[in-house]
């Protein structure tokens, strides 16, 4: 009877992926904030991450993030989104 060995080298690399995920929050936050229009820097002084959810804490949020600006005419969420869907893609191809 043979008996073949299979070597694991899925831990590693789950590892790896699960750490790039650990900064996902705050590299989608700092996205968001970067394509938030600017007028008088109000929208992005009060946009905050708290845990791993951002606050757009202002009246004008909702506006602005449907497209009212032509500064961001997509608005944030939309764009943000995907870049979230990139970064997921690439964190789990890349080894």
């Amino acid at each position: 009877m043979a008996v073949t060995v299979v070597k694991n080298r899925m831990g590693p690399s789950i590892g790896k992926i699960n750490a790039r995920f650990d900064r996902l929050a705050n590299e989608a936050y700092n996205y968001w904030k970067g394509i938030t229009p600017i007028r008088s820097g109000n929208a992005r002084r009060k946009t905050r991450l708290q845990g791993k959810t951002i606050n757009a804490n202002y009246n004008y949020a909702v506006p602005l993030d449907k497209g009212k600006s032509p500064q961001a005419p997509k608005g944030m969420s939309e764009p943000t989104e995907q870049f979230i869907r990139k970064r997921i893609a690439r964190s789990i191809l890349r080894k």
